[in-house]
């Protein structure tokens, strides 16, 4: 089995990708943002730490974390990025590497795991990883595509601000993939590299 990550910033289009790829033969999918909602569930290991570093004021009035006020909090400085990664990506990390067995076991062929910080964050272990595939767009359209998703513009410009420095590393597993065009094409040139991969 190959664990391919599917990297870039938000609006490249990761997610678009992936499901695409998803319903070909032997591929599966993991969402790390959805990995990480589950880490800071109410008495899972995220929570406590959480809001023990950024205050009950990223709590909705049912005790679970507001993901909005956390954004607020987190997202507004490199520090507060910083800490959230510290308490959540190894949480991530721990989810990633136990899917990952559970699909070797079922004989999953290609195991895509997108994230926007895969390659950024210190706390990622990219170890567990074949290969990444980084998804590149010009801000312009990625602007479009978080617009039409129905995100308000200072929701767009607060993403692609807290992004601008994300750029794929100098790393022989990093492979370059136009992100421009419709999904359908992009999937298709996404497959091309995973045959690449597959056959190197």
């Amino acid at each position: 089995m190959k664990v391919i990550g599917i990297v870039g910033p938000a609006g490249s289009g990761k997610s678009t990708v992936a499901r695409c790829l998803e319903g070909q033969p032997g591929v599966a999918r993991l969402d790390c943002d959805e990995l990480a909602w589950e880490t800071y569930r109410p008495g899972r290991p995220a929570y406590s730490g959480l809001v023990a570093a950024f205050g009950e004021a990223v709590l909705a009035s049912d005790g679970t974390v507001d993901r909005k006020r956390l954004a607020a909090a987190a997202l507004s400085s490199f520090q507060g990025r910083r800490t959230l990664e510290r308490i959540v990506h190894p949480e991530v990390m721990a989810a990633v590497a136990h899917a990952v067995e559970e699909h070797a076991a079922k004989g999953t062929k290609w195991l895509l795991v997108e994230g926007a910080l895969l390659l950024a964050s210190p706390h990622v272990d990219r170890s567990l990883f074949d290969a990444f595939l980084w998804i590149e767009v010009p801000i312009s359209e990625r602007r479009r595509r978080l617009v039409e998703a129905g995100l308000n513009a200072g929701t767009v410009e607060g993403r692609l601000t807290a992004q601008r420095d994300l750029a794929p590393p100098s790393d022989a597993r990093v492979y370059l993939l136009d992100g421009r065009g419709s999904p359908e094409d992009v999937a298709r040139r996404a497959r091309a590299l995973l045959d690449r991969i597959g056959s190197a």
